[in-house]
């Protein structure tokens, strides 16, 4: 039986060291602020809201939330960004993506000041992940991903990872900040041939392409660490991952790792948005 990965795990080691930095932050007179702006109704926006500002407050995370009609305009949403920017009580800013079609997102995300982008999502944030320059912030889920593997004592340097999807929100990054750990990395999509052989082949796979339950126990062998970064829901409403877990988890061996879904890098990538809110508010005070 293959060790499962939980989430809670990490994210409790996460709260208890930010827990000590926010009260020291506290006794300088600085409460960490995370902006959150929202456009529309989107209900797994909402949900994920709901999420990030429980899990802002039991850590003492102050939010202030920004929300506009689906129908905004580019320059109504410009002008919010450029409040966050601005407002120095703000340190990180949340924005939920994708954005409605009326709107350049690539023009709004790099607006945002990459001192504030706690999501990774700005030009001169991702430029400091593939330049490995430590500047700004990566994004959130692909440092969740860094943060399970350390947790769980998983080794990166010298191993073989296979990462599967290639959007700037995690499949890039993670690449990137995989190879920055001295891990021999294949990046893999949709289009890749032979693609089961590649995933076979790795030490550490990541499922980043959002579709369920689509890598089976054909795609893997014993002893891998797989991380399952897919949120997807199946026929049945059920909430599941890229990755069939029930038919790939035996299939792993009792030396093999897996994250669930849920319970997995979900809960770990707020915690880890959390973490980047702090670190910019003790930046702010240097």
């Amino acid at each position: 039986m293959a060790r499962i990965l939980a989430g809670k795990d990490v994210v409790e080691a996460l709260r208890e060291d930010l827990a000590g930095r926010v009260e020291a932050l506290g006794e300088r007179g600085v409460t960490p602020c995370l902006a959150i702006v929202r456009v529309g109704e989107r209900p797994d926006d909402v949900s994920y809201e709901r999420t990030a500002v429980r899990r802002a407050e039991g850590l003492g995370v102050a939010v202030r939330r920004f929300e506009l009609p689906a129908d905004a305009t580019q320059a109504q949403l410009e002008a919010v960004i450029d409040e966050v920017n601005a407002d120095t009580a703000i340190h990180g800013c949340l924005l939920f993506r994708p954005l409605p079609s009326q709107m350049d997102e690539r023009a709004v995300c790099d607006r945002l000041d990459a001192a504030k982008d706690v999501d990774g999502i700005s030009s001169a944030s991702l430029a400091g992940v593939f330049a490995d320059t430590g500047e700004g912030f990566p994004p959130a889920t692909a440092q969740a991903c860094l943060e399970m593997l350390d947790f769980h004592g998983v080794p990166v340097a010298g191993r073989h990872a296979v990462v599967v999807g290639r959007s700037l929100v995690i499949g890039r990054p993670v690449a990137m900040m995989l190879l920055a750990r001295d891990a021999t990395v294949t990046l893999c999509h949709s289009r890749t041939e032979a693609l089961a052989e590649h995933v076979r082949a790795a030490d550490i796979v990541v499922c980043a392409t959002g579709r369920a339950r689509s890598f089976g126990p054909e795609c893997f062998r014993a002893g891998q660490v797989v991380l399952d970064v897919g949120i997807n829901f199946d026929e049945e409403g059920a909430l599941c991952g890229d990755v069939d877990f029930a038919a790939v988890e035996p299939v792993l061996g009792d030396d093999g790792a897996i994250t669930p879904v849920p319970g997995g890098l979900g809960s770990v990538t707020t915690s880890t948005t959390m973490a980047h809110v702090v670190a910019a508010a003790e930046a702010a005070v240097r």
